[in-house]
Parts: C-alpha cells; structure tokens; sequence
C-alpha cells in the first residue's frame, strides 16, 4: 500500500494513515502492514506547522500497484490549487489497475482534479461540501455521510471522519478483530454509527440528562442484542415516549434507533462469523435477528454479501450459498415516531 505525498497535504492525515497501517502491532495479533511513502521527488515533501514528509518511493512505483493494493490520499491545506500533474496521472493508472483508492477529507478534491469522481458518489468536510460542488460540478457530492465508496474508490468526510474510514479498510480486508485492536491502541471507537451531520455547527443542546440516558440505553441494548427489543422498551428504559426517544436519539447520534441497532447486530453477526463455526440460525439468534432469513438480508443490504460468503472469506472456504442478489426484498423498518411495539431488526 502507499501514502501518495505532495506539497500541501495535512499532516493530520499523514499522522493518521501512518498510525493505522505503519505501526507494528503484530505482537497483537494484527497482521503487518507494508506502507510505503510515495512522492514525485525525493526530498522531503513540506507540510504545515514546519513538518516535512519524507518519501522511500516516487511515483514510478505505484505503477506495480493492482486489484489488491490501496492508495491513500491524505486531505489537504489549499483545496483549489491543483495537484502537480504527475501526481494526477498515477491516480489515474493506479485506479485503471484496479487499485483501491481511498482519500481523507479534502482529499476528494484531489481525486476529483485527476477526473476519478466524475459521476461519482464522494463526500468531503461538511464544511467543503459547496467548495467541492462549485469547482467539480460532474461530482455526486453525499452532503451528510462519514465515508462513501463508489467504483473502489473511497472518500471521508473531515478530519476524525479519516479514522473511521481507515479503520474500515482494515475490517473489509483483515476482520473486525484486527480494525478494533487497532482502535484499542489509537484510543478511539472501532466503528463510529451516524453521519457528519450530527458535527454540523449548530447550538448545543441544553438537554443533558438526555444524553445521559440515551448512553445508557445504548449500553444496556448492547448487553441484550439477543433479546426482541423494541422503541418502547428503550424508550421506557430512557423515561420518554417513543416518539420523543426516537428524536432525541436521533439528535445525539445522527441515526435512529433502528439503524443504530441493526448496524450493531450486524457488527456481533460479523464478529461471529469470523471467530466461531456456529451454525447460522445461533449466529443469527445471538446476534438478535430473530432468524437467519432476516440476518442474510440485512448482511445483503448493508454488507453486500452473505454471512456464508463472509465466514467463507475468513476460513478460506468456499461459501455453500450464493449471495443474495439485489432484488433481495428489504429489512423491515420502523419510522421514528411510529411503530412503537414492534421488534427492532429481528
């Protein structure tokens, strides 16, 4: 994998792709990493606060990359003055290859400039959404997500948001274990649910106890993913109505309960799948889904694949069932002020 180095690229980035897959962790259990720091000249490309980068590879290099390689794009100080031209041609051969890409906060400016998001989802910093809209018009700019893909090609929104999709990276090639001990070092969450939009300036809420006992809701529907729980079982839990839970959850952590709860099963179905050989109906009971029917299509509609086809990818087995295909019919849903009494994602 490579970090692709030019003047102007922020250092928190660099920080944050090097701490990820440039420190060692094997004594942990997390398989070594091999970053190397790419850049059109060898002397050491300057960065802001005084800081330099210096690069072990130039450019002639990422063109050894391929389908199993990634290319990672730090964000940047000045996101309208364009990238050297060298360094938006090897953009766009490592992508033909079939390289993954991935960029970090302004970095989707970068990718846009070599032409690679025309026609494309991609997100940036909420607060360089119109910025990236009004220079790059052929982009489909997401306005609210914390990192999209679209054709192997990933983009964060803001600062932290980078994290997040790094560690991402690592859970899709080398399983949830590997991406959260990789948190646990960093001090940091393995997985963060929501958009950017819960980031987006606005005036704090004054509702304090509120937050408090969402927390604790959250933690306490954690315990009991297994359990049929529903709005108004969290709800009585947190001591509001379930229309008014739904809201405030929803303003705390920038999804709703349902969505919140889902993704957490699917995270305990993944973390399953991949450490035991549990027969799917206890993998989909422990995780809470009720049966292994809803499992699959929630694995279908948030995975892109089948919890057979995932356990397959983790033992190296050939999975006994296909993956669902698109026209799988959709999860059951639950609107935020409705549907009070029926089972969350089971």
């Amino acid at each position: 994998m490579a970090l692709l180095a030019f003047p102007g690229i922020r250092s928190f980035d660099v920080s944050v792709i090097t701490e990820v897959w440039g420190t060692d962790r094997t004594d942990r259990g997390v398989p070594p990493f091999d970053l190397r720091r790419v850049a059109a000249d060898p002397a050491p490309v300057p960065m802001r606060g005084g800081l330099a980068l210096t690069p072990d590879r130039d450019l002639a290099w990422l063109d050894r990359l391929s389908g199993t390689d990634l290319l990672l794009v730090p964000g940047l100080d000045d996101h309208v003055t364009p990238a050297p031209p060298p360094v938006l041609a090897a953009l766009r051969r490592a992508h033909a290859r079939g390289a993954t890409v991935a960029a970090l906060c302004g970095g989707a400016f970068t990718l846009a400039q070599a032409g690679l998001l025309d026609g494309r989802r991609a997100i940036t910093h909420w607060n360089l959404v119109d910025l990236l809209r009004t220079h790059h018009p052929r982009v489909a700019v997401v306005p609210d997500a914390l990192f999209i893909e679209d054709d192997n090609i990933w983009t964060a929104a803001g600062t932290a948001a980078g994290i997040d999709l790094c560690l991402h990276l690592v859970r899709v090639v080398h399983g949830s274990e590997a991406a959260a001990t990789i948190a646990r070092s960093m001090v940091t969450a393995p997985f963060r649910t929501g958009s950017q939009a819960q980031f987006i300036e606005r005036p704090t809420p004054r509702a304090d106890r509120d937050a408090d006992a969402l927390a604790a809701v959250r933690e306490y529907a954690l315990r009991h993913l297994q359990e049929p729980l529903t709005v108004s079982d969290l709800a009585a839990r947190a001591g509001m109505s379930a229309r008014s839970f739904a809201r405030h959850f929803t303003a705390a952590t920038g999804t709703t309960p349902l969505r919140w709860l889902l993704d957490q099963r699917v995270a305990a179905a993944q973390k399953l799948l991949e450490r035991t050989d549990l027969p799917m109906p206890e993998v989909a009971r422990r995780a809470g889904f009720g049966s292994e029917i809803t499992m699959r299509q929630h694995f279908a509609s948030r995975l892109a694949t089948s919890p057979r086809a995932y356990r397959a990818a983790f033992t190296g087995t050939a999975a006994s069932a296909p993956p669902p295909t698109a026209a799988a019919p959709p999860p059951p849903m639950v609107t935020a002020g409705a549907g009070g009494s029926s089972p969350i994602a089971r």
